[in-house]
């Protein structure tokens, strides 16, 4: 049976309530400080509780955590853990790496959840030689047959193109995982190995929705629109990023007949369009030189109020 991933301790975290009403940086500060003026700051508990919520509770306080991180005298390993995990999902990811290093720098030993936010941070940046020198790293703590370290493995090697190391983690127990058959697949994918992500694709035992669009995506972005189309017409659940998928798809293959017929299907099916269908829209109508259906695809759009973007 296939499962899905759910590498976050922190869905049935029961937190007291005055963390619970820390919403924003504000507050934050305030509790920061009466926990200086009461001697509180060698408390892991608590400290865990503050550097948790200036990682991934408080919006925007991801900083003010960095800077906590820095001037916290002792740390342990689950707070180095929520600024990791904090750092490795945000817009700057590349600050996960200094403060793993910073980490080891303080004698804190990482456990398996460690490894997966800087492999994340190492995926999405697509730093292989650090993500490889994490990888030894793994081997070296004896967290290789982890399953969550694993499933880390396998999306940052897929990702950054070594399909091979990749595949040969891919095992009967990483294919317990939906992450991992969806990592292979957007890997095979993301490098223009089509038939290898289609068989990969029709062996996974259960395919979500990100799984059809990552697979509808590389064919199209691979032009291969004959594909793209049987699993667009295979998939039977669409959503808005698949119809765009799509429409944008035959825009950028020099096929903008096809893209506006696409979005008649879409209208009959009461997918209502985004800002990213109508700007593939009007970019097939202008290489059409076709400006009444434009006019009507923007009229369409104000008439059924399913729209409002700055394009409109």
């Amino acid at each position: 049976m296939i499962r899905k991933q759910t590498n976050d301790r922190t869905a049935t975290r029961h937190r007291p309530k005055l963390w619970q009403n820390c919403t924003n940086l504000r507050p934050l500060k305030q509790i920061h400080a009466f926990m200086i003026l009461n001697g509180l700051m060698s408390d892991l508990s608590i400290v865990g509780e503050l550097i948790y919520s200036a990682s991934l509770s408080v919006p925007g306080a991801l900083t003010y955590a960095h800077k906590l991180f820095d001037v916290i005298p002792k740390l342990d390993v689950s707070i180095c853990n929520h600024v990791l995990r904090g750092s490795s999902q945000s817009m700057k990811p590349a600050k996960t790496v200094s403060l793993y290093k910073e980490m080891e720098k303080r004698g804190v030993r990482p456990d398996r959840y460690t490894f997966t936010f800087v492999l994340k941070a190492c995926s999405r940046l697509e730093w292989r030689s650090n993500g490889f020198a994490f990888h030894g790293k793994v081997m070296r703590h004896g967290f290789a047959s982890n399953e969550y370290v694993k499933n880390a493995l396998i999306l940052f090697h897929a990702n950054c193109g070594d399909l091979g190391i990749a595949s040969e983690l891919f095992d009967d127990s990483a294919k317990a995982h939906k992450v991992a058959w969806s990592s292979m697949t957007s890997g095979y994918a993301k490098r223009g190995k089509i038939d290898e992500a289609i068989k990969v694709f029709d062996e996974m035992p259960e395919k979500d929705q990100v799984a059809w669009n990552v697979m509808i995506t590389g064919c199209l972005k691979c032009r291969e629109m004959d594909r793209a189309r049987e699993l667009f017409d295979r998939f039977k659940e669409k959503d808005v990023v698949t119809w765009n998928a799509m429409i944008s798809g035959y825009v950028s293959c020099g096929c903008p007949k096809e893209a506006l017929s696409i979005f008649k299907e879409m209208r009959d099916a009461g997918e209502h369009p985004d800002v990213v269908t109508v700007l593939s829209l009007l970019s097939a109508c202008a290489d059409l030189g076709d400006s009444e259906t434009g006019k009507r695809i923007h009229l369409y759009v104000l008439e059924t109020a399913s729209f409002r973007g700055p394009c409109i």
